[in-house]
């Protein structure tokens, strides 16, 4: 009786390890990363290194064909993962080469392996997919996604909008490199960020192949296709600039296209090397989109644009495309610094000074309409009252504003130390709002910033005037 005793536990045990494959198995990955303002956007359980991403569009049928390639390190032991990819009709999923498993729920693609995957193990995953992309509208009204033009499209994608035309881990927190191939019919161009490895014609249809190396957040890919004007402008020194514009925009663009490569060379000189092969611009119809935007590499601007969205936008390619940030609270890192970025053109280029700029708006004679003067202080910049408001004054103006509170606390010297130190200590990562100021304070040991963080940064109204 007492052997049988010992022996029937020694069994469970062993049938036990048996049925487990003597393994742990794995759990979905779940669905969103609990971004303060798009809770759903990103996805747990995985971190995406490559998207390869092939693309047929027809511009008469608004008809879009893909098949993309994700590789993948997963975080975590996996029985299921999810991509974010709103409408298209999803023929087909792969992982490792074998047929998978998929059902969709709302924007959700949720993918199940035949085996389960394990932390650490690097897995393709191959969507096939087709259907006219949707155009999505943003909290704030704005519209983003896949925008139809006269003569072909627009794909924009901040904040949500990469997931109308390709499945991915939509969150800035998770960037990759990317390789872009768009057919189109002969005689339209398709543009996308990084450098053209190829272009082939065959059949009555023109393929382009992007690449893109350094990591890049999906909501600054983009997509261009119609008629456009493609040329490499002359530089002294300073990355290629390559410049597409759109021929209704040609001469109007000219003399401010023109001038990009002394823009980038100007911001060189303050914040660094530029962090990117090439550089240049799109320059879309009017209306094409409602914003200009920092697709990396090549910024979108909808119609001929003005210097100081040029500036701005060029910018971001430091702060925002090479530097970005980890959730979506943080964007006044990235329009906080390309406002302030404003300021300092104007500074160098004989126009107000930053200070004399603080100071009006400050004092709320910045701006011809006093509601927008009084927008400022709507919320703090580091905590936007909500994700219809991530994009309004305080990000952009009062974040600037922070900025020069800084400046006036540390001096010249220290400050534009701090903003090339900042650029290149994160260089292709991310960072949040804590990082910096614990990099600030590191750079200004001896500095108070307590009331910069209490009143400007995160304080609620207009702060007291010192």
């Amino acid at each position: 009786m007492s052997r049988t005793v010992r022996i029937v536990p020694t069994l469970l045990i062993s049938l036990t390890l048996t049925a487990c494959g003597g393994g742990v198995h794995g759990a979905p990955g779940g669905s969103g990363v609990h971004d303060p303002y798009f809770p759903m956007m990103g996805n747990g359980g995985y971190d995406v290194t490559h998207y390869d991403l092939t693309l047929a569009y027809e511009p008469a049928g608004r008809h879009l064909t893909g098949t993309a390639v994700i590789t993948a390190r997963a975080t975590k032991d996996l029985s299921a993962f999810d991509l974010d990819l709103k409408g298209l009709v999803v023929a087909g999923v792969t992982v490792q080469g074998h047929d998978a498993r998929w059902n969709r729920a709302g924007q959700e693609l949720t993918v199940r392996p035949p085996t389960d995957l394990h932390r650490g193990e690097t897995f393709r995953t191959t969507v096939r997919y087709s259907g006219t992309p949707e155009t999505i509208t943003d909290p704030d009204g704005s519209k983003e996604g896949w925008l139809p033009t006269a003569d072909g499209a627009l794909a924009l994608g901040e904040p949500t909008g990469s997931m109308a035309w390709f499945p991915g881990n939509h969150h800035p927190s998770d960037k990759a490199s990317y390789d872009i191939t768009v057919t189109v019919p002969q005689g339209l161009q398709a543009l996308s960020n990084g450098e053209l490895t190829h272009e082939t014609t065959k059949d009555g249809h023109t393929t382009f192949a992007w690449h893109t190396a350094q990591p890049m957040a999906s909501y600054v890919a983009m997509v261009a296709i119609g008629h456009y004007s493609v040329r490499q402008l002359p530089t002294k020194e300073g990355p290629p600039v390559h410049v597409a514009v759109d021929p209704t925009q040609d001469q109007a663009a000219a003399e401010v296209v023109g001038r990009i490569p002394e823009i980038v060379r100007w911001e060189t000189s303050l914040f660094g090397p530029y962090p990117f092969p090439s550089t240049g611009a799109i320059v879309a119809r009017e209306g094409d989109s409602g914003y200009a935007l920092e697709t990396q590499t090549r910024p979108v601007f909808p119609g001929a644009p003005g210097l100081q969205t040029v500036v701005h936008e060029l910018a971001h390619q430091w702060y925002g495309d090479s530097v970005t940030p980890k959730s979506w609270a943080d964007m006044w890192l990235n329009e906080g610094f390309a406002t302030y970025t404003e300021w300092l053109w104007q500074e160098d280029h004989g126009g107000d000074t930053a200070q004399q700029i603080f100071d009006a708006l400050y004092k709320g004679n910045y701006y011809d309409n006093p509601a927008d003067d009084k927008a400022i202080w709507a919320y703090p910049p580091a905590k936007p009252s909500s994700a219809a408001h991530i994009s309004d004054s305080p990000v952009y103006e009062r974040g600037a504003m922070v900025l020069h509170k800084i400046r006036q606390t540390v001096g010249d010297t220290a400050f534009f130390r701090i903003l090339r130190g900042w650029a290149a200590a994160h260089r292709y990562g991310n960072a949040d709002t804590a990082d910096f100021t614990a990099y600030v304070r590191k750079q200004a040991p001896d500095k108070d910033f307590g009331v910069i963080w209490r009143d400007w940064l995160y304080g609620e109204g207009k702060p007291g005037h010192e």
